[in-house]
């Protein structure tokens, strides 16, 4: 039995159980990592493979939220901006917006891949899903960003976001908006 691993829009492999085992133990293959038996079935996670399941017994013992649904219950008090609460290996779900202007987009998007299935979807915006948080994968990304380029991620599994290099001003009004719990009636001009 073999696997290959699906990354950053390229297959590499096939591994055998054995390979895999040390990937994840060295913590390059994790519960959403891509993979597919002999090269040949269909792609899946790997925390969905029946004999690689075992290689991540966190994942396969946490219930998945239903679609639709908020990590905040109603009445619940909001958390606090800038705090990263996240549970270690909880699958969340980002939108990435970068504004690159001193360099090659490459880097960015090899980054982003590298922290799980990711898809870009228009020419500097991705949609990743990953078990890191929101901080670190911020403070990832920001290595690969020139001192004119600006990004945003969005968690949007637990309604944070993070950005980069909008300027003091930009950055308080932001900060502003996102911790209100409602939006104004009326538009302002921001």
């Amino acid at each position: 039995m073999t696997w290959t691993i699906s990354a950053g829009g390229r297959s590499y492999g096939p591994y055998t159980l054995e390979q895999m085992r040390a990937f994840q133990a060295e913590g390059r293959l994790a519960p959403h990592s891509l993979v597919a038996r002999n090269g040949a079935e269909p792609v899946r996670y790997a925390s969905e493979d029946p004999d690689l399941a075992a290689l991540f017994p966190a994942a396969a013992t946490r219930e998945p939220q239903p679609a639709g649904t908020s990590q905040r219950e109603e009445g619940a008090k909001p958390v606090s901006f800038g705090r990263d609460n996240q549970t270690t290996g909880e699958r969340s779900r980002f939108i990435i917006i970068a504004e690159m202007k001193s360099g090659s987009i490459s880097a960015l998007e090899e980054e982003i891949f590298r922290f799980g299935a990711a898809l870009r979807f228009m020419q500097q915006s991705w949609i990743l899903i990953s078990e890191v948080s929101l901080n670190t994968l911020r403070s990832e990304l920001i290595q690969k960003l020139g001192k004119i380029d600006s990004l945003i991620v969005i968690d949007t599994t637990h309604d944070k976001a993070a950005w980069f290099n909008f300027g003091p001003e930009s950055d308080t009004k932001m900060r502003r908006l996102w911790q209100r719990d409602t939006v104004p009636a009326a538009r302002s001009s921001a």
